[in-house]
C-alpha cells in the first residue's frame, strides 16, 4: 500500500493490485497458448474499446482543449510530463509540433522521468522521483503555462508531483490517465480518464492505454492549433519546409491556394523565405513581405480571415 492521489485535499491510499492498469484480462488468460491469428483477433477486438473510452471523455477533452488554447493565447507554454511509455508519448508530441505547425521549440517541452536517456532506454525507478521534478517545475513553469501529466496508472509520483507543484504556481493542469478512480479526480484541473479496460498482457500500458493516450494528445494539440489559425481549411499551411517532401508540399499549397503555376509558386516562396502563409498573402493581396507578415500578425495568423477580407 502507498500514499498516492487526492480526494479533495486529502491524500488517500491505493492498492496497486486494484489499479485498472494492473488487472488481468480474462479474455487473454491463456494468451500463450493461442495462435497468432487468435491473438490478432483478440488484440483487434480489445482495441475497439479505445474509441468508446475516448468518446466518454468528450466533455473533459473539450475542457482540456480550452485550457490549452487559453494558455497559448496568453503566451504560455506546454509541458508534457510522464514516465515510461507515457513520457515517450509526451516527447513525441512536443517534437512533432514545430515541424507541423511552425511553433518555436520552447512552446512545447517534455520532461521524461529519468531524463533524455530514458527516452531510448528504460530507467526503472525513475517514475518514483519527486524532488527534482518539483524543483524543475518551480524554476521553469510560469502562471500562464500548461502542465500536462501523462500517467496510464494515474499514480506515477513523478507526474503527480509535477502537477501538484504546477497548481501551487497557478499554472493550468491536465492529467491524461487510464484510471478513473476517485482518488485522482482532483490531481489536475481536468482529469481525462480513459476506461480502456485491462491489457491483454497485464500491466503493459504501451498497448491500449498508450494508443488511447496518443489519440487524445493528437486531439488536444491538433484542435488547439486549428483554433490558433495554424491551418487553412484542412491544409498544413504553417509547416516548416525543411525536407524535400515538405518543400514539395509547400510548393503545392502555394500553387493551389494562390492559383500559381510551379515556377511562380517557387518565386513567391523564395521571396517569402519559404514561409507558405506569407507567400500566399503576398500573392493574393499584392503585398510586400513585411506587409504580409504584418497582416498575418493583425489577423492572429488566420489565413482564412485575410483571404476573405476585402482591402
Amino acid at each position: 500500500m502507498r500514499l498516492v492521489g487526492w480526494e479533495g485535499k486529502k491524500r488517500v491510499k491505493v492498492l496497486y493490485h486494484k489499479l485498472p492498469t494492473e488487472k488481468s484480462n480474462s479474455k487473454s488468460k491463456f494468451l500463450d497458448t493461442l495462435t497468432p491469428q487468435q491473438i490478432f483477433s483478440l488484440m483487434n477486438q480489445e482495441n475497439f474499446r479505445i474509441p468508446k473510452a475516448i468518446a466518454n471523455q468528450k466533455e473533459k477533452i473539450i475542457k482540456a482543449i480550452d485550457l490549452m488554447a487559453i494558455s497559448l493565447k496568453n503566451g504560455g507554454r506546454i509541458f508534457f510530463v510522464g514516465a515510461g511509455t507515457s513520457g515517450r508519448l509526451g516527447v513525441l508530441e512536443s517534437a512533432e509540433l514545430p515541424p507541423t505547425f511552425d511553433t518555436p521549440p520552447s512552446l512545447a517541452q517534455a520532461w521524461m522521468a529519468g531524463g533524455k536517456k530514458s527516452v531510448f532506454r528504460s530507467k526503472e525507478g525513475a517514475e518514483d522521483e519527486q524532488i527534482q521534478i518539483r524543483e524543475l517545475v518551480s524554476r521553469k513553469v510560469k502562471k500562464n503555462d500548461l502542465v500536462i501529466g501523462i500517467a496510464a496508472s494515474g499514480i506515477t509520483p513523478f507526474v503527480l508531483s509535477a502537477l501538484e507543484q504546477a497548481k501551487k504556481i497557478n499554472a493550468n493542469t491536465i492529467l491524461i490517465t487510464c484510471n478513473s478512480q476517485k482518488s485522482i479526480a482532483n490531481a489536475a484541473q481536468v482529469v481525462i480518464a480513459l476506461e480502456v479496460g485491462s491489457e491483454i498482457i497485464a500491466g503493459s500500458t504501451r498497448l491500449k492505454s498508450g494508443t488511447a493516450t496518443k489519440m487524445v494528445l493528437n486531439m488536444l494539440t491538433t484542435i488547439s492549433m486549428v483554433r490558433l489559425g495554424k491551418v487553412y481549411g484542412n491544409r498544413m499551411v504553417d509547416l516548416q519546409a525543411r525536407s524535400k517532401k515538405l518543400k514539395e508540399r509547400g510548393i503545392r499549397l502555394v500553387q493551389e491556394i494562390a492559383g500559381l503555376n510551379r515556377s511562380k509558386a517557387l518565386t513567391a516562396l523564395a521571396k517569402a523565405h519559404w514561409n507558405v502563409k506569407t507567400a500566399i498573402v503576398m500573392v493574393k493581396k499584392n503585398l510586400s513581405y513585411d506587409a504580409a507578415k504584418t497582416e498575418l500578425k493583425r489577423q492572429e495568423g488566420f489565413l482564412t480571415k485575410i483571404l476573405q477580407e476585402k482591402f
